[in-house]
């Protein structure tokens, strides 16, 4: 049933953003935990990606656990009881089950009695894809407020012993909440794009109905994220900046105009590349990515609320967000900010230890951390990998590194309570602090271990972008290709 809300049923004018939220897992995988799996060291990995850690979800949180953490402290920023949420939207790759939709799940997790609640699949564009059917339900007079979450566990569908991806990706969620308005502001200009030739350039190969799930596809190692690391970063780059434009210019504006932009956090030299196309200086960008690695749907959300709760928005600031992921998808949205940012404080009620995801009460699921990363997370230690015979971008597989990975012959079995433990006094959630939050089942009671972040961002990356001249028109500078790239 369709419903119509404003003074006289009118439709809404606008739908505000007046929510925002983030949880990231306590657990960080450090780029010298990463060399100790596979021929790869921190300087490699920050000079091509600008990463230097990332979060891996523990053994009892799920994609569901943390978006609902996320959704809770956005509902929580925005002064709402969860029932007064009429419509759930969860953008994610990394669902807890292919049936029932993780959103579900979400909506009984923070105690939603009556919103309708679905999952949106758009891979890294997913947040932004979702915040544009939040915008239409709002529109439309059919939802007055709606609760936006990017969730991931990606790190479960990494493969270990492929250092073109498992440096990448991490854990988290992050969730905004859009409330019809009257008033002027909120989203103003939207551009999302899909461009199918390169469906296979990211995807995961089985485990769909056109490969289902088998002993020949486990064996194969096709459940695991495969990318084409070279084409992904000239779509990035040649997509973003254009897609970006597009949403500023159908706002009626100019990027100038923007005070702060918020791309997905994916590869420091994509966001140096965006800004260069844009004509832009990088204090201009958010960068988070140094600290969370690429979490996929969850990346602009996360970054959105490490970036108010940092000071970087003020009420009448445009904002843009933009994303580009598997498909391959883009997507941008141009808004003007409107919510009071010291708001953001109100996070800190929501505890991930009081958030509980049910569990089926028949079925036994195996434990969810990779074995490999969880042998790396229990026994710390520095391992140095001689990089020197290895050609940038074009992993090759050495028998040092078989020999560290224990994946490599089928074991590597490790005390999940010690991988939890691993790096428990690492830096906090982008929004609040608490151990982390956790799944349980009838009369069960379980929690990690967690600490607090600091609510800043910087660019600690390095390494040298592709080139694009500075554009002054409005207009998207042509970009070469770099001689060496890595997503």
């Amino acid at each position: 049933m369709t419903r119509a809300f404003g003074a006289g049923g009118h439709l809404p004018r606008a739908a505000h953003l007046v929510g925002w939220g983030a949880y990231a897992p306590s657990q960080v995988l450090t780029n010298a935990d990463l060399a100790r799996m596979v021929d790869t060291n921190d300087e490699w990995i920050v000079k091509r990606t600008g990463i230097r850690e990332r979060r891996v979800a523990g053994p009892h949180e799920t994609t569901a656990s943390m978006g609902a953490v996320a959704g809770l402290r956005a509902i929580a920023v925005a002064g709402m009881d969860p029932d007064e949420i009429d419509l759930i939207l969860l953008a994610t790759l990394t669902p807890d089950y292919w049936m029932p939709a993780t959103a579900a799940l979400v909506k009984e997790a923070i105690g939603n009695t009556r919103a309708f609640a679905m999952d949106v699949m758009a891979a890294c564009s997913g947040f932004a894809y979702a915040y544009a059917t939040a915008q239409a339900y709002i529109a439309s007079g059919m939802a007055r407020n709606v609760l936006v979450i990017g969730a991931e566990a990606l790190t479960r569908f990494l493969d270990f012993t492929d250092r073109g991806t498992c440096i990448l990706f991490g854990d988290g969620a992050g969730a905004v909440v859009l409330s019809a308005s009257d008033e002027p502001g909120g989203a103003l200009g939207f551009e999302l794009t899909t461009e199918p030739s390169g469906a296979y350039m990211i995807w995961v190969p089985a485990g769909g109905a056109a490969a289902p799930p088998s002993a020949s596809t486990v064996a194969g190692r096709e459940h695991y994220i495969r990318m084409e690391g070279k084409e992904t970063y000239r779509f990035a780059t040649k997509t973003l900046a254009a897609t970006a434009l597009a949403s500023i210019r159908k706002a009626g504006l100019a990027p100038s105009d923007i005070d702060l932009f918020v791309p997905h956090q994916a590869n420091i030299r994509i966001i140096e590349a965006v800004a260069k196309g844009l004509g832009l200086p990088m204090d201009k960008m958010f960068v988070n990515l140094d600290r969370y690695g690429n979490t996929s749907a969850a990346s602009v959300p996360m970054a959105l609320a490490e970036a108010v709760n940092a000071g970087r928005v003020k009420v009448g600031d445009h904002v843009c967000i933009v994303a580009f992921g598997a498909g391959l998808t883009s997507g941008a949205v141009t808004l003007q900010w409107t919510a009071d940012p010291a708001n953001g404080l109100r996070a800190e009620s929501i505890r991930p230890e009081d958030v509980h995801i049910r569990m089926p009460e028949d079925w036994n699921s195996v434990d969810q951390l990779p074995p490999a990363l969880a042998a790396i997370l229990a026994a710390p230690g520095p391992v140095e990998v001689d990089l020197s015979d290895v050609v940038p971008d074009e992993p090759a597989a050495t028998n040092g590194a078989a020999a560290l990975n224990p994946a490599a012959d089928g074991n590597g079995a490790a005390d999940r309570n010690a991988a939890a433990d691993r790096h428990g006094a690492g830096p906090a959630d982008p929004n609040g602090s608490g151990p982390g939050v956790h799944e349980h089942s009838p009369g069960e009671s379980r929690a990690a271990r967690g600490a607090a972040a600091p609510g800043g961002a910087g660019n600690n990356g390095s390494g040298t972008p592709a080139t694009a001249g500075p554009a002054t028109d409005g207009t998207v500078a042509p970009m070469r290709e770099h001689e060496e790239v890595n997503s």
